[in-house]
């Protein structure tokens, strides 16, 4: 299959799940299970042969962005545990050059985090011209993990009178104009909610435990969250709304089949990076001049 016709097939996987006005988003209108025109596990076989068609297609478009040195892309994935973060960063991204990415986990922050505004940690990460940034979870997390626990939000120093009803409007605002302020400046943004059922985390955390091998990946912690999720729910549904613009899209992405997810996520970020009209720097005649000047140098030795 050819490049444009991967890149056409990209746009359709992606698109059905592609936010970019929030106002009328409700999460309950998303199923966790859904693989759209695959039938589960006797199609398992040919999402996964186009997603390696798309990595194929994703190498390149990356080599491009590299060489035009003009662009940069930043990816969010944010998720309930267990959603497969992590495993699709690392089969969706398997294909591109390790000089051109830059993935960061944002887990709790630090003391020095903490002095600083929220923001800071993300921003000191974005990437290069030429890049692809990854954050595994990003400053999304003040308006999901920190509304659900306010106590951790005590903890970021806050002058008190800023902490009032019109803080998480006011960092939707600000996250909202601060996406605008990247998109401006040649970032472009997505972002990926990886949309998986309670049914299907409990069941991968049993498997985590169950298995010698994935107890490392458990903790109890991650059981303790479950009782929260009512109010997670709501919040990632809140911030898809707030913060899903036509700049900054967010992607809401079944998460219960893993192949699934990850053909999805290829097919946005095949989609985002075809969208930028890449190209190979073109050598002006000067440049040609030297080249050749270059060549019979090396011939004649």
């Amino acid at each position: 299959m050819k490049t444009k016709q991967i890149i056409k097939r990209a746009r359709e996987f992606a698109k059905p799940f592609r936010v970019s006005k929030g106002k009328d988003f409700r999460l309950k209108n998303v199923d966790p299970g859904d693989t759209l025109e695959f039938t589960k596990e006797a199609d398992k076989p040919r999402a996964k042969e186009a997603l390696k068609m798309g990595l194929s297609a994703l190498t390149e478009l990356q080599d491009k962005l590299y060489a035009q040195d003009k662009w940069a892309v930043l990816l969010m994935f944010q998720a309930m545990d267990a959603a497969g973060k992590d495993g699709a960063i690392k089969h969706v991204m398997s294909g591109i050059n390790p000089q051109g990415c830059e993935v960061y986990s944002f887990k709790s922050p630090s003391s020095e985090d903490l002095d600083h505004d929220y923001l800071w940690r993300c921003m000191k990460c974005l990437p290069n011209r030429g890049h692809i940034g990854i954050f595994n979870r990003s400053y999304y997390e003040e308006v999901l993990v920190v509304r659900v626990h306010p106590e951790f939000l005590a903890k970021q120093k806050l002058p008190p009178k800023l902490v009032d009803k019109k803080i998480w409007q006011q960092r939707f605002e600000d996250i909202r104009n601060f996406e605008q302020y990247l998109a401006r400046n040649g970032v472009v943004v997505r972002k990926f909610f990886l949309h998986v059922s309670r049914k299907e985390q409990k069941r991968r955390f049993l498997d985590r435990i169950d298995d010698p091998l994935k107890n490392w990946k458990f903790s109890s912690n991650d059981a303790a969250e479950r009782d929260y999720w009512d109010d997670y729910m709501e919040a990632y549904e809140k911030m898809i709304q707030e913060t899903a613009t036509t700049g900054a899209p967010w992607y809401v992405v079944p998460a219960d089949n893993k192949w699934f997810t990850r053909v999805v996520v290829a097919g946005a970020v095949i989609e985002t990076l075809a969208s930028l009209d890449l190209a190979y720097p073109k050598v002006d005649q000067g440049k040609l001049k030297e080249l050749a000047a270059a060549k019979k140098k090396l011939l004649s030795k």
